[in-house]
């Protein structure tokens, strides 16, 4: 059994295009004024289709009817910003208004019109208040349904309770807005939406497939969806003002402390709980700050003063860094202090894990991380993530402390505790079920990749060099590997070659070389490679 359709309210600024361009570009929208998408007309301004100038009409067409017409290019994202004030006008009157598209909007009927005195009294007021609040014309059409409160807003119509259904019937098959459709039922002798409605649903569905059944059902006055209505922002900022400037710390610790726990209360009132938060301040000589701070977990109200307090600190106190840096001390003190809830989710969304993630050596350790960096930037504590690639160093991206874990390169990622080796067994394939990278090194992976190779030498048993020829054969048994001016050292063991040929078809980036894995006598595990006939050790294996 369907359900009867909301009764539904539905505002629609009429040439809403126009008016955005009006809005946004100063375009007057008093001329004559054509917005084309696609070399053809999409809406105009009145004094437009005075001259001749309609929907669909081509851009030559159009000015040739009117030479004096101004052509403006159809731009969505426009028009959506330039509606963003008339929705917010209307939110301030009813509560619970879905977007149908820029231009028009819906609500559900029954609240505004038991507290503004019935349904006619609602639409007055609401057209009243957008014109003085946006000075934008506007009509309102109510009617069973989004679909049929539209069409009654062409004319500012309100539609009996009921009587949805003959209203429509006697509209033309034109207000279905589907053009190649409305050709076709034309042809077959189909005028209105009532001679449409009257179809069988199930001939309608195998002669016009979905999008015909679809309108079926709107030309017989049920909709295809019930009304989605958008919610209102919820204000979560917090913001002190300060008649005495705060230049101290202590003093700074107080009014965190205090801010802090406005916001987790007000966070707490709508169900959610802070990730990532912006602490914004303003000083006596109008100097702006801000910075963000990112969580893996959920920030209580003494983690929001913390990271409050040590911002602060970091601000006015200008700790000397490394290598003697002093970051630029505000030169007055804080007159205005700002939290920005940057991320939030529900409370419950995020569930601790289970082998110390929130455990107090954890807690501690990132407290003092996360201190660092308010005195020293989001730069000075990184951590290593793993990602895809070839080699070691193609596999890790340094991170800063706190932000997403993204690598460098797609593949399977490492846990944030996860150990070297293990994160390289799951990309290499074992576990995970994402396939490893092509000419990826097996597992294990080495402890320490060295920031830059170094050159090496490596002999057979007969002390000649070994050489990997283009058909990757080794000419002898590697023996002994010297580094650099070392002594030789024997090599006990050994695996490989496995190639790498990157970026073939740009000579200028193109790289090729052969990897082994090899074991000396002392017990070290190195990894090397040949590339042009040099051999390198590019890391080290624990």
């Amino acid at each position: 059994m369907t359900a009867a359709p909301v009764r539904t309210l539905l505002l629609w600024c009429p040439d809403w295009p126009v008016l955005a361009a009006e809005i946004v570009d100063g375009v007057p929208a008093t001329d004559p004024v054509a917005v084309l998408h696609a070399n053809r007309v999409v809406a105009c301004s009145e004094r437009a289709r005075a001259e001749g100038v309609r929907r669909g009409l081509r851009r030559r067409e159009a000015q040739g009817r009117c030479p004096q017409l101004t052509v403006v290019e159809y731009d969505p994202g426009r028009d959506a910003r330039a509606f963003e004030p008339v929705v917010a006008a209307v939110e301030e009157v009813a509560a619970g208004v879905e977007v149908v598209r820029p231009g028009a909007c819906a609500l559900a009927a029954r609240g505004p019109s038991r507290y503004l005195g019935g349904e006619e009294a609602a639409a007055e007021r609401i057209i009243e208040h957008v014109a003085q609040s946006c000075a934008v014309e506007s009509q309102v059409g109510i009617a069973d349904g989004v679909f049929a409160a539209g069409l009654a807003a062409r004319d500012g119509r309100i539609v009996p309770p009921g009587g949805t259904p003959e209203f429509l019937a006697a509209l033309p098959v034109e207000a279905l807005g589907r053009p190649a459709l409305v050709d076709l039922l034309r042809r077959l002798g189909v005028r209105t939406l009532g001679d449409f409605a009257a179809l069988p649903a199930g001939d309608v569905l195998a002669r016009f497939g979905f999008d015909g059944a679809l309108v079926h059902r709107l030309a017989a006055g049920q909709d295809h969806r019930p009304l989605a209505v958008r919610q209102p922002p919820a204000d979560l900022t917090v913001t002190a003002d300060h008649d005495e400037p705060i230049d101290r710390v202590d003093a700074a610790a107080f009014a965190a402390r205090t801010l802090a726990e406005q916001l987790h209360e007000r966070l707490a009132a709508y169900g959610l709980a802070c990730t990532r938060l912006g602490i914004e301040a303003v000083t006596a000589h109008g100097q702006e700050l801000h910075r963000v701070w990112r969580h893996d977990g959920l920030l209580t109200a003494a983690a929001i003063a913390d990271r409050v307090r040590w911002q602060l600190d970091g601000w006015l106190s200008g700790s000397t860094g490394r290598g003697g840096a002093r970051p630029t001390r505000p030169t007055a003190g804080i007159i205005r202090l700002r939290l920005v809830p940057d991320g939030v989710l529900a409370q419950a969304g995020l569930q601790p894990g289970l082998w110390g993630e929130t455990g107090e050596e954890r807690e501690r350790a990132h407290r003092a991380l996360s201190r660092v960096q308010g005195i020293l930037g989001p730069e000075a504590v990184v951590t290593a993530v793993l990602g895809g690639g070839r080699s070691p160093a193609d596999q890790t991206r340094l991170v800063p402390w706190g932000d997403e874990r993204l690598p460098a390169r797609p593949g399977p990622p490492a846990l944030p505790d996860e150990p070297a080796a293990a994160g390289a067994d799951r990309a290499a394939g074992r576990g995970g079920g994402i396939p490893p990278w092509p000419g990826r090194l097996p597992p294990p992976a080495p402890a320490v990749v060295l920031p830059s190779p170094l050159a090496a030498a490596v002999h057979d048993a007969a002390g000649e060099p070994v050489v990997v020829s283009a058909r990757l054969a080794v000419s002898a048994a590697p023996a002994r590997l010297t580094v650099g001016t070392g002594r030789p050292a024997e090599i006990v063991g050994w695996a490989g070659p496995w190639p790498v040929d990157e970026r073939w078809w740009a000579p200028a980036e193109a790289r090729r070389r052969a990897r082994f894995q090899v074991c000396l006598a002392d017990g070290a595990a190195l990894l090397l490679a040949v590339e042009a006939g040099q051999w390198l050790v590019e890391a080290i294996y624990d």
